[in-house]
């Protein structure tokens, strides 16, 4: 067992543009946002970006970074539909696959497992079929002969993701009231690198929350990143919520200045610029 803490740039050097790279969190809670800004002051583009998207998405779309997306939404929650991403889906800057929620997550799950493909029930009978003619459906081999979607494993070459807590072997634990499919995304790449607000000794886990609120397993994750306020500006909960005035300045100002003010230094130059703006 090895010390697998690393800086943010650290881990984005590990990136390559052409990648498939999957991002945890949901909308915008719990994303892995110095991790994606990271990401963006790189020149790593050309992404098959995975994602239950939030800001995330609508970053990495602004700024040209997507080939291609596979989603089953893109959001700010309080925002119904990212901005961002639908100015860049509006001009056709990427191709798009669209699936439903609970056949985005049997893709994971079918990648967690090696499988090449897991059936579903979720997509049957509605246009998820027509609009993405590459899928198939299978039909089960025992009695009932039911008819199910055949959702092909979503394979990442590395996975994005933030918890609350880590140690320094890659164990992660989230506080919060869901878990977002974080361990999915780990199990489903070939490499992750997890942020987090705070490292703690392997002990310390335990102590806040119980054992089942450990979330990543260390086999998993590949690199461990302290970044207090790494979500901002989407929810940590219960270290802080969504920063509401900060997600409406983003989606209300136009990329190039956003990107401009907060994107052109390293990650405690936007912290800062954060916190004289409060």
């Amino acid at each position: 067992m090895s010390d697998k803490t690393m800086t943010v740039e650290e881990a984005v050097s590990r990136l390559e543009s052409g990648m498939t790279l999957g991002i945890g969190g949901w909308g915008s809670r719990r994303k892995p946002m110095a991790l994606i800004r990271a990401l963006l002051r790189s020149d790593v583009r050309d992404l098959t970006v995975v994602s239950y998207g939030g800001p995330d998405v609508g970053m990495l779309a602004a700024a040209g970074r997507i080939r291609r997306l596979v989603t089953a939404f893109v959001t700010l929650d309080s925002i119904p539909l990212e901005p961002h991403y639908r100015a860049a889906r509006e001009r056709g800057a990427f191709e798009l696959t669209e699936v439903d929620e609970a056949m985005f997550m049997w893709g994971l799950r079918a990648a967690a497992h090696r499988m090449p493909f897991l059936p579903v029930r979720a997509g049957l009978g509605s246009d998820v079929m027509r609009v993405n003619p590459g899928l198939r459906t299978v039909t089960s081999p025992y009695d009932d002969g039911e008819t199910f979607v055949a959702m092909p494993a979503l394979r990442l070459d590395a996975a994005l993701v933030h918890v609350n807590r880590a140690d320094r072997l890659g164990n992660g634990q989230y506080l919060g009231p869901d878990p977002y499919f974080d361990d999915l995304f780990c199990e489903a790449a070939d490499a992750a690198y997890v942020s987090c607000e705070r490292v703690v000794e392997t002990a310390e886990l335990t102590k806040e929350a119980a054992p089942q609120s450990l979330l990543l397993k260390r086999h998993t994750v590949t690199g461990v990143v302290e970044a207090p306020n790494g979500a901002h500006f989407t929810s940590c909960a219960p270290d802080y919520g969504r920063d509401e005035a900060f997600q409406k300045r983003y989606a209300t100002t136009a990329w190039p200045q956003f990107a401009a003010r907060y994107l052109a230094g390293d990650e405690r130059a936007y912290q800062s610029a954060v916190g004289e703006e409060k």
